[in-house]
């Protein structure tokens, strides 16, 4: 009887499999344990165990649920084509549940990043909505007939990430005010609160935040104590959290205690 591909690979030896998850994490920026007991076929506590052998060598950097490739974290952000490609099915489930906060007739600030042009995808059931945006690759996303209106706010142009930075408003009507700002961010951590790698980004963010009625904020259990470069606000300046995973005890608790009501999004 042959032996099939899936057995070869769980029987891995122990050197071999370190090297290949950490070229595997590299290639796609982050993973998480129960992708990566998948791809090898082997147990989650065998995935936590090299993961942690491997962050403590400095290979990668351990996350609630996973890890991160070392050179993905603080300073630099990962290409846009790579985020977009990277944890789809979790972002989706996030978008979707998201998706259920919007009313009819909302008006709605996105700003730039791979879950909110996810979300976005999920508004056909939504009409009349009123959307603005940073994000340049988002109206085109929107499907047809749920905006009656889609700004676009001007600013510097980050051809990576397919976004302006700038001035949250329009020079014809200075500063506007939305129902709902819907974010996605780098990082959310317990000090930091939320953080994103780009500088310039992070004061756009912000006023985001400032000129919505609500937040919500789309993060994937990667972002849980993930502390990006830039900080943007802190915790208590956001009223929901959609995530795809249940956030640590410490974190879920200062949530909490900041009033923040945390969504996870149902497996499909």
């Amino acid at each position: 009887m042959g032996i099939s591909n899936r057995s070869i690979r769980g029987n891995v030896l122990p050197a071999r499999r370190h090297l290949e998850l950490v070229e595997l994490i590299r290639s796609r920026g982050q993973m998480t344990v129960n992708e990566l007991a998948n791809h090898f076929t082997v147990s989650g506590d065998t995935v936590r165990r090299d993961l942690d052998l491997l962050a403590g060598q400095g290979l990668i950097k351990r996350t609630h649920g996973g890890a991160v490739a070392m050179d993905n974290l603080v300073h630099q952000d990962s290409p846009f084509t790579q985020r977009m490609s990277t944890r789809v099915p979790a972002k989706r489930r996030i978008a979707r549940a998201a998706a259920r906060l919007i009313s009819d007739g909302e008006t709605l600030l996105i700003n730039g990043g791979s879950t909110t042009k996810l979300f976005a995808a999920e508004l056909a059931e939504r009409r009349n909505l009123t959307v603005v945006t940073n994000n340049l690759g988002l109206p085109a996303t929107l499907p047809t007939d749920c905006c009656s209106n889609v700004y676009i706010l001007g600013g510097e142009y980050n051809g990576d990430a397919q976004v302006t930075v700038g001035p949250v408003g329009f020079v014809s009507a200075g500063n506007i005010t939305v129902d709902s700002a819907v974010i996605g961010v780098g990082g959310i951590a317990i000090k930091e609160g939320l953080t994103t790698t780009v500088l310039e980004e992070c004061s756009m963010i912000l006023a985001m935040i400032c000129a919505a009625r609500r937040t919500i904020v789309l993060a994937d259990a990667t972002k849980f104590g993930h502390r990006s470069f830039a900080h943007i606000a802190p915790l208590e300046r956001i009223q929901i959290l959609v995530t795809d995973e249940a956030p640590p005890k410490d974190l879920a608790q200062a949530l909490h205690e900041s009033g923040v009501e945390v969504i996870v999004a149902a497996k499909e």
